[in-house]
């Protein structure tokens, strides 16, 4: 049963699903989607062209879908995309695209935390987690199992690998390359072992991406042209993805000195 505190705003273009609960002062405005049995806690704001999908809480104070902190945008029709059981806790800040038609996009499973930002157009993966007041600029893109710690902050147009972990207040500016984990500004200390075991990766992928790790970052000075080099020898599927991604095109360059 759907559940709609009398204090709520609920706008008249708004589509709501089954076992929607809406608590106290929230405000849906414009053309928004709730999918089933999604939750949005007092106080919360919901708007523009935003799907929310099945099973997602949306805390207190979170926006969700705003006009995007963009100078070149001037009110052109945009998309956010909110993927099912994702999680945004207090004050937590998603905005929809800045490009007309463009999208913002949160996976599933997700988890922002409180005061976290995701920009226009981000493209951001299933089971992703962005801690404390993490911030990603416009463009950014994040692949899937990223962690992010408290305060760290992400330039626009940044690639975060699969499986990255990001050390609290850490500055990113360049791409993070997969299974790594970055701390200070774009310094990668080496492979994310603790994550690819939880998630697990096999022995032989971990020490694959170890030789990788060793040979691309530490051995070499041009990593494009190393990575090319090696492909050929990578026998695992995350070593071949971790060198796609490094010979994938990149506007920010690749984060990879020590």
């Amino acid at each position: 049963m759907t559940v709609i505190h009398p204090t709520a705003i609920i706008d008249k273009r708004a589509e709501i699903g089954e076992d929607v609960t809406i608590g106290p002062y929230v405000v849906i405005e414009g053309p928004v989607r709730l999918c089933d049995r999604v939750w949005i806690g007092a106080q919360a704001y919901v708007t523009g062209h935003t799907l929310v999908g099945e099973d997602c809480a949306i805390h207190p104070f979170a926006a969700i879908g705003g006009t995007p902190q963009d100078y070149a945008y001037h009110g052109e029709r945009s998309y956010c995309r909110i993927g099912p059981r994702t999680v945004m806790r207090e004050g937590a800040t998603v905005h929809r695209g800045t490009t007309p038609e463009s999208t913002t996009t949160v996976g599933a499973d997700g988890l922002l935390m409180a005061y976290s930002h995701v920009a226009h157009n981000c493209d951001v993966a299933d089971h992703v987690t962005l801690t404390n007041a993490t911030a990603l600029a416009g463009h950014v893109s994040v692949g899937p199992y990223a962690v992010f710690g408290g305060s760290a902050v992400v330039h626009q147009f940044v690639r975060v690998g699969e499986h990255v972990m990001v050390g609290g207040a850490t500055v990113l500016t360049q791409d993070a390359l997969p299974f790594m984990m970055y701390v200070k500004r774009n310094s990668c200390a080496g492979l994310n072992r603790v994550g690819l075991r939880r998630h697990g990766f096999t022995a032989d992928e971990i020490n694959e991406l170890k030789m990788l790790h060793r040979k691309l970052i530490r051995e070499g000075t041009n990593i494009r042209q190393i990575a090319a080099a090696t492909a050929s020898e990578v026998k695992t599927d995350p070593g071949r993805r971790f060198v796609d991604f490094i010979l994938a095109p990149s506007r920010r360059g690749l984060a990879h000195q020590q």
